[in-house]
């Protein structure tokens, strides 16, 4: 069995093309990572704030929340945010052109 490329498996990214997306992206991670830093435990360097890929995005991995916890993935398949809570609630964002405070305003919400 032949090993598929690189350029097969990767596709390759036009960067000129997605630099706004790739800034505002950057931008909202940081949202989920300020969250992530703010309600967890302290790791040096900041290493707790880390977003891990998954098979569908990006994820913070479980966050405590008081004596519940949740977690934050962007969706790059339904192009979404989701909050979801260890007891399976959860609410979904649109991942739509909008400013960093609205995106902000919704990530905070409770509803």
């Amino acid at each position: 069995m032949a090993e598929d490329s690189r350029e097969q498996i990767w596709p390759s990214l036009d960067y000129s093309a997605w630099r706004e997306t790739c800034a505002t992206l950057q931008l909202w991670t940081q949202i989920a990572g300020k969250i992530r830093l703010a309600l967890g435990p302290w790791i040096n360097h900041s290493w707790g704030v880390t977003l891990y890929v998954t098979a569908r995005g990006l994820t913070t991995s479980l966050i405590p929340y008081g004596m519940r916890a949740f977690e934050i993935e962007f969706d790059s398949i339904r192009h979404q945010m989701r909050k979801t809570t260890a007891k399976l609630d959860e609410r979904a964002i649109k991942i739509q052109p909008q400013t960093d405070a609205i995106f902000y305003s919704k990530v905070k919400s409770k509803r």
